[in-house]
């Protein structure tokens, strides 16, 4: 079987190659270097079922066309995309053309070869207020352009799905974290927090540090992609993915340095756009896939902090 991973060199997409690769499967990279670093897929190159790595976009579809032609893919993880609310905020025009345009090239392209779509979407499409688990019926209203671009692909790609009977499904991951994510992302609090930590810095939290997030170790969020996609089960859904537990950013500091005085709150920088709550219900992943998270907070900030010590 021959897969695709956009944006393959990025942060859950190393993780969600790695996972196909143990699973035998061939495995295609796509990716403009962005967000990722070709060094996150370097272990891979030599892999018996790692077939390529394309320094490309998903926006230049002339390139689409060549790869969908030669390779005809049976399954294309879709995780290509902008990722910063604070940058759809400032630029939402190229938050609209990344994540729906370039969505809209790779259904068309998955359409003429009938693959199976992939689309990692967002928790961030969910309404704010909310004070008990979100599962995939609860509200959604986004706060920012980001939000609504993934909004909106999620929408594009289940027309697809009844017009056109393609293969898709929808994932919604919580808040992903562990090792290869950037410790300069506003989504990358875990990362960012424990680099300050390790070069003595104070914690920075935006606002008063009382929002809540349910988070996910990258390791927990790849298996589910994976899961996701190799299964009938899920043709068509939307899944959420998460561990059924939040800790305040408060918490969360204190869980990391240890020490109530290096922590600090700033002015939020998007008050407009934040969700107080995000907490997972994950139980339709569990019932349809028999997925649950491994890997508890404490030892996914264990294993993150001593991939990030060996970075610096």
């Amino acid at each position: 079987m021959k897969t695709l991973v956009t944006g393959g060199a990025g942060f859950i997409g190393r993780w969600t190659v790695k996972y196909l690769l143990k699973e035998k499967y061939d495995v295609y990279v796509l990716d403009n270097l962005s967000n990722g670093e070709e060094k996150n897929i370097a272990e891979f190159k030599q892999h018996p079922y790692f077939k390529g790595f394309v320094r490309g976009d998903i926006l230049q579809r002339d390139l689409l066309r060549v790869i969908f032609e030669e390779e005809n893919f049976d399954i294309c993880f879709h995780l290509a995309s902008t990722i910063s609310v604070q940058e759809s905020l400032d630029n939402p025009l190229e938050t609209f053309k990344v994540n729906i345009k370039g969505t809209f090239n790779m259904l068309e392209e998955a359409r003429r070869k009938n693959s199976k779509i992939v689309f990692i979407s967002t928790c961030m499409v969910y309404k704010k207020g909310n004070l008990k688990p979100i599962d995939e019926n609860y509200p959604i209203s986004p706060l920012s352009p980001y939000a609504a671009s993934k909004l909106s692909a999620e929408n594009l790609i289940l027309s697809y799905y009844y017009a056109y009977n393609l293969p898709v499904v929808i994932l919604r991951p919580f808040n992903t974290y562990g090792p290869y994510q950037k410790g300069n992302s506003e989504g990358g609090v875990i990362s960012i927090f424990i680099k300050q930590n390790l070069k003595r810095e104070a914690l920075n939290i935006y606002g008063e540090g009382t929002q809540t997030r349910d988070f996910l170790y990258v390791e927990d969020c790849a298996n589910f992609i994976v899961k996701a996609g190799l299964s009938d089960k899920t043709t068509g859904k939307i899944i959420n993915a998460g561990t059924g537990k939040d800790i305040s950013i408060n918490e969360l500091a204190k869980l990391i340095a240890h020490d109530g005085d290096c922590i600090h709150h700033i002015p939020h920088i998007h008050p407009q756009s934040e969700i107080s709550k995000l907490c997972c219900d994950y139980s339709r992943a569990e019932s349809l896939l028999g997925w649950k998270p491994k890997t508890s907070l404490r030892k996914g900030i264990a294993k993150t902090r001593e991939w990030i010590r060996k970075q610096l």
